[in-house]
């Protein structure tokens, strides 16, 4: 499951409930840009050029079959990653956990199992900017949510809210799959539990 430093997520991910959890190497990578932009160190920007290796493989390898990406992350990747954590465990025992860097590197170590899970996996992505920018809409619109009314009021909105950015991450209109959706459900059409775009003659936007 492609997720964040919310410490929630480790209820979801408990042991025994069979979800293991991949975190963002672009919320890792921002860590080390918010020290090297304020402070120019050293240690960040040889941090980054390690993990902007990294990205380059992911880059040539987007769009593959997953056993291929599987393939050239444990080929290619793999020992980029172990030679990144021996340099994370090397300067995090040189740096006290207060000062800025020492922080930044804390949270990346904190997060290390997380961050190999896309090695054991080819449908795992390094970086789960998508879910970000999924989620964006939902953080700016927050406040809006105070005012639902009541908790089934809450929960109506969040499902909504929900098919509208599924729609977006399969590229298809909200508006017409909500109006598919109404029509086939005031015509009562036959087999409405299978409310899959095919079947409403909904297509991509982009076509």
């Amino acid at each position: 499951m492609h997720v964040e430093g919310y410490a929630g997520y480790k209820a979801v991910a408990a042991p025994g409930k069979g979800v293991a959890r991949s975190y963002c190497w672009a919320r890792a990578r921002r860590k080390l840009c918010e020290v090297h932009h304020s402070h120019r160190a050293m240690i960040a920007a040889e941090g980054l050029r390690r993990v902007a290796a990294m990205y380059a493989i992911e880059k040539q390898i987007r769009g593959e079959p997953p056993e291929f990406r599987l393939a050239e992350r444990q080929t290619r990747t793999a020992s980029l990653v172990e030679h990144l954590g021996v340099w994370l465990r090397k300067h995090r025992a040189r740096i006290s956990p207060k000062l800025r860097l020492g922080e930044k590197l804390a949270y990346i170590a904190n997060h290390w199992d997380g961050l190999q899970a896309f090695l054991t996996d080819g449908r795992v992505e390094m970086v789960n900017n998508i879910v970000e920018n999924t989620i964006r809409p939902l953080v700016l619109n927050r406040k809006n949510a105070l005012f639902a009314g009541h908790d089934e009021g809450a929960a109506a909105w969040a499902g909504i809210a929900s098919l509208v950015e599924t729609a977006k991450m399969n590229e298809v209109d909200p508006h017409a799959y909500f109006k598919a959706t109404l029509e086939a459900i005031a015509r009562r059409t036959s087999g409405l539990e299978n409310r899959r775009t095919p079947a409403l003659g909904l297509y991509p936007t982009s076509s």
